[in-house]
């Protein structure tokens, strides 16, 4: 192997880019081709916890990071009108409460919810009641006994400005750019990618080639033909319109998701502005009207005309075809309802490091990769199919339709345990912790019909006990916390913002 070529720019292209040229710095060649005259997407700024190794492998300041990037902190999600309209919870980043003896926290908490003495559980975990508060600050890690040292947390960012930020640190550390406009695709006489043309008349060659041309997947898909696997059946969004608006206050440390009629609304505080979009189905709203649900419901003034996208959810037959790997939405695409996007951006670039080929392309290699990156993805799409099946609204057609539809298998399976019991097993290396089904099963009224047998061991009075230690210990470690616009001005202000 001697060269790699990244076809695309945008945070897939970047990412890769930079995760490459800081592991391979002078072993490998790495190129990157993008147009100026192709817009990316530009709207992934709500990340998950996972994002940290990634900034780890790159040896990234946390705070510059986040002055570079006008970047604020999120604990988690808050989910608005999903289980029914004027009901809300939070999926918060971290543990809940702590494990007592052989059970987890949400067993005890179900038994004394039952008997109506529990609180509301997001007050049994430091990250739900933070945001709830509007509180933030970093895990302690001298405070391991307490709440504070468990504190999980990622970011909203500008994905212009990580792109920008990506690309400096990746041409620091040896990736050429080179700015042009694909024409054409040059094929081996064995089946794999030799080149590809620019205008110009510019040709240049490759080993391997990662496509991060978007939607397009001009190489995965325009050259190779690989197919495509729709799950829209279970996803019925297919379109999106995105939109800033000027910040305002207070300054949230969560994502917002706010189910609408025909999809949801997504809001993503920033320190310089906010990012506001509606992800919906055209064929139970149309794009006019889904446009002014949005521009309606905006808390500051409309910053920039809205970016409308059209998409279709599901993900190549296979990731990996030959010399060619598919980063990004060449790849796929999963509606960002659970902030997804780069994190299966980062888990690809980091998927292909881990199993980097030779010039031989070892089959056995590439279909590790597919297997591994075919087992992410579907189960992250169980897990948001979760949020559309599990609601009791009836108000609108797109509801009705969520609410009657069949589920994957493995879903169904999860849910049917989840039922007997309250049990929830993480499977493998599955992207989402239990606590995160815990708490979008509870949050969308999803009970189970008994919990684990072996709460009887205590008694009700020792359940109490040790709920209510756990509640009051996070409400005393809650008003310490300074709130989050304040820690945002003390470690990682932006100058513009």
């Amino acid at each position: 192997m001697r060269k790699v070529l990244i076809v695309g720019g945008g945070s897939a292209g970047w990412m890769t880019a930079a995760l490459l040229g800081k592991l391979f710095h002078g072993i490998y060649e790495i190129e990157l081709v993008e147009s100026e005259a192709i817009g990316t997407i530009g709207v992934g700024e709500a990340t998950i916890p996972a994002i940290k190794k990634y900034n780890e492998l790159l040896d990234l300041d946390e705070n510059s990071f986040m002055r570079m990037t006008q970047g604020t902190f999120k604990l988690g999600i808050q989910f608005v009108d999903w289980w029914k309209k004027g009901e809300s919870y939070i999926h918060g980043f971290g543990v809940i409460g702590q494990d007592w003896e052989w059970l987890r926290c949400h067993h005890y908490w179900l038994q004394a919810n039952a008997r109506g003495s529990a609180r509301d559980l997001a007050d049994y975990s430091i990250n739900t009641a933070a945001s709830l508060a509007n509180k933030f600050m970093r895990a302690r890690v001298d405070m391991s006994e307490s709440p504070i040292g468990h504190i999980a947390h990622a970011f909203h960012f500008d994905a212009s400005l990580y792109a920008r930020f990506l690309r400096g640190f990746a041409e620091d550390r040896g990736v050429r750019r080179t700015e042009g406009k694909v024409t054409s695709v040059e094929m081996a006489d064995n089946g794999n990618i030799a080149a590809i043309h620019l205008e110009g008349d510019r040709r240049i060659e490759a080993d391997l080639f990662v496509d991060c041309t978007g939607f397009r997947g001009l190489l995965i898909e325009g050259a190779l033909q690989t197919g495509y696997e729709d799950w829209s059946h279970w996803l019925p969004c297919d379109r999106a319109i995105a939109v800033p608006c000027a910040r305002t206050e207070p300054l949230t440390p969560y994502t917002r998701s706010t189910a609408r009629d025909g999809g949801w609304q997504w809001r993503i505080p920033l320190q310089h502005r906010t990012g506001n979009g509606h992800v919906f189905a055209s064929r139970f709203v149309d794009e006019a009207e889904a446009e002014r649900q949005l521009l309606d419901s905006l808390d500051g003034e409309q910053l920039a005309e809205p970016n409308r996208l059209r998409f279709q959810t599901g993900k190549r037959r296979k990731m990996w075809n030959r010399n060619c790997v598919a980063i990004g939405l060449s790849a796929g695409f999963l509606e960002p309802l659970e902030s997804t996007s780069l994190h299966l951006i980062q888990a690809a670039a980091i998927r292909l490091v881990k199993l980097f080929p030779d010039l031989h392309f070892d089959q056995a290699t590439i279909d590790e990769f597919n297997r591994q990156s075919d087992f992410e993805w579907e189960r992250t799409r169980d897990f948001i199919i979760l949020h559309y099946w599990a609601t009791e609204r009836e108000d609108s057609e797109l509801w009705r339709h969520c609410r009657s539809m069949e589920l994957p298998a493995t879903l169904q399976r999860k849910i049917d345990l989840w039922r007997a019991h309250g049990r929830i097993f993480r499977e493998d290396d599955e992207l989402f912790a239990e606590e995160s089904w815990i708490q979008v099963l509870i949050g969308q009224g999803i009970m189970p019909r008994a919990w684990d047998p072996l709460v009887a061991i205590k008694s009700d009075a020792e359940i109490d006990e040790f709920l209510g230690n756990i509640a009051s210990t996070i409400d005393r470690c809650v008003q310490v916390m300074p709130a989050h616009g304040d820690y945002i001005q003390a470690v990682c202000r932006a100058e513009a913002a």
